[in-house]
C-alpha cells in the first residue's frame, strides 16, 4: 500500500457575535458553545520550511472521520508493535488542534516521528506537499493495519469478465482514502479485451489547457481512451506478440474521500514549469458517476473539505491551505500559525494544488469518554 516561525494570537475565531440572543440561564451554555466553535480552527508553527508539511496537516484536520477515529482512542487496539510513534504523535496533534485552548499548536513531535522513517521531512529545505502526503498515509495505514483473507470475485457478462480483487490489509486509512481504478484493454489487432486492477489514495489529474479549465475538463482528460504504441505497446495472449492497445480507466470502487492532485509541475524537454491554469471546482454535488465502472450504482456526490494551495515556482514557494470546519460549516485559511475565516467565494483560486472531496455527511469529533 502506498500511495504535504511566526507567531501571534489569531482573531475572530469564535463565531459568537453581538447578535446572538441567549436566554438569561444560558451563561455556561454561551461559554461552552464558544469554545466549541473554535474545535479545529487551530494554527501550526513553521519549523523551518514546513509549510508544506501544515497544510497537508490542516486538510487531514478536516476529515472527520478519521480525526474521530483518532479522538476516541480506537487507534490504539489497531497499533501495531514497533511502528506506532507516528500513528501516536499524529493522535495527539489532531487532538491539540480539536480539544486544545492554543491559538496554534507545533507539529515538532509528529515531524521527528515521521522524519524517522522518512529522513527527507527533517531537512529545512520545501518538499512537496502531496509527496509528504503520500507517505504520510502510507505509514498511518501501517502502523493501523489488519488483515483479512483475500477475496476474488468474478460477475461474467456477454462479451467482458469483470475480476475484481480485494486489498488483504485495511485500516481506517484504506476504509476511507483507498479507492480503484480499473482499466479496459483492448488490442486493435484482435479485439481481445483484458482487465487490470489498480488501487490509488490521490488521483493526480493532466490539466488539459494553460489558461483556463474546470475540474470536469481535467477528470474527463484523466478517464479518456488512450492509445498505446511503440515501446508502450502490451503483449497480446491471442496474438502471441506486442500489439498496439486502447485503454480506458473507470473508478471500480470510489473512495469515501477522494483526493485530486494536480499536476501543476511539468517537465517538458528537461524544461520544468509550473502550470498556473485557474481551474474551476466545485465546492458541493461533485458527481463522479461518468467515471464509475458501468457495472456499480451511482455514487453519491462529493463535497469539498480542504484545498492545499501553491504559491512560487518549483524551486520554492509557499503552501496554504483552506479547510472547512465541521462545527461551524464555515470556511478558514490557514497559513501556519495566521488563521481567518473566509467566505465561500473565496476558497476558488488558482493557487489550488490538492483537493480534498468527502462524500460523507459533516459531523462533530468527539473525544473518547473518560468517565
Amino acid at each position: 500500500f502506498f500511495f504535504i516561525s511566526l507567531s501571534g494570537h489569531r482573531k475572530g475565531l469564535y463565531l459568537l457575535t453581538e447578535c446572538t440572543d441567549y436566554s438569561d440561564t444560558s451563561s455556561v451554555k454561551e461559554s461552552s458553545m464558544a469554545q466549541q466553535h473554535s474545535q479545529g480552527v487551530t494554527g501550526l508553527r513553521n519549523l523551518g520550511n514546513t509549510c508544506y508539511m501544515n497544510a497537508i496537516l490542516q486538510c487531514l484536520c478536516s476529515i472527520t472521520p478519521l480525526v474521530e477515529y483518532f479522538l476516541s482512542g480506537k487507534y490504539i487496539t489497531a497499533l501495531q508493535k514497533d511502528s506506532g510513534e507516528a500513528a501516536t504523535a499524529f493522535a495527539y496533534l489532531m487532538t491539540d488542534m480539536w480539544l486544545g485552548d492554543s491559538d496554534c499548536v507545533s507539529p515538532e513531535v509528529f515531524r521527528s516521528a515521521i522524519g524517522k522513517i522518512y529522513p527527507t521531512f527533517l531537512k529545512r529545505t520545501q518538499q512537496d506537499a502531496q509527496e509528504f502526503l503520500i507517505y504520510v498515509l502510507n505509514e498511518l495505514h501501517e502502523a493501523l493495519k489488519k488483515f483479512h483473507r483475500k477475496k476474488t470475485q468474478e460477475k461474467g457478462l456477454t462479451t467482458k469478465c469483470y475480476r475484481k480483487v480485494a486489498s488483504s490489509e485495511f485500516s481506517i486509512i484504506t476504509r476511507l482514502f483507498e479507492g480503484q481504478l480499473n482499466y479496459d484493454i483492448v488490442c486493435l489487432k484482435c479485439e481481445n479485451c483484458t482487465y487490470k486492477n489498480e488501487v490509488f489514495t490521490v488521483l493526480s489529474l493532466p490539466i488539459p489547457s494553460e489558461c483556463e479549465c474546470s475540474l470536469q475538463e481535467c477528470l474527463g482528460c484523466f478517464f479518456q481512451q488512450d492509445t498505446l504504441t511503440w515501446n508502450n505497446q502490451i503483449h497480446c495472449a491471442f496474438c502471441e506478440s506486442k500489439q498496439d492497445a486502447a485503454v480506458r480507466a473507470s473508478i471500480a470502487k470510489a473512495p469515501k474521500t477522494v483526493i485530486f492532485h494536480l499536476k501543476r509541475f511539468d517537465c517538458q524537454c528537461r524544461v520544468k514549469r509550473k502550470l498556473r491554469t485557474d481551474i474551476h471546482y466545485p465546492l458541493n454535488n461533485l458527481d463522479l458517476s461518468p467515471y464509475i465502472y458501468p457495472l456499480f450504482r451511482k455514487h453519491p456526490k462529493y463535497s469539498l473539505c480542504g484545498v492545499v494551495n501553491h504559491f512560487g515556482d518549483l524551486d520554492g514557494g509557499h503552501y496554504t491551505a483552506f479547510c472547512k470546519n465541521t462545527v461551524s460549516q464555515t470556511w478558514y485559511s490557514f497559513d501556519d500559525t495566521r488563521v481567518c475565516e473566509i467566505p465561500d467565494s473565496a476558497v476558488q483560486t488558482a493557487a489550488a494544488y490538492l483537493l480534498f472531496y468527502s462524500c460523507q455527511p459533516f459531523s462533530i469529533p468527539t473525544p473518547k469518554c473518560k468517565c
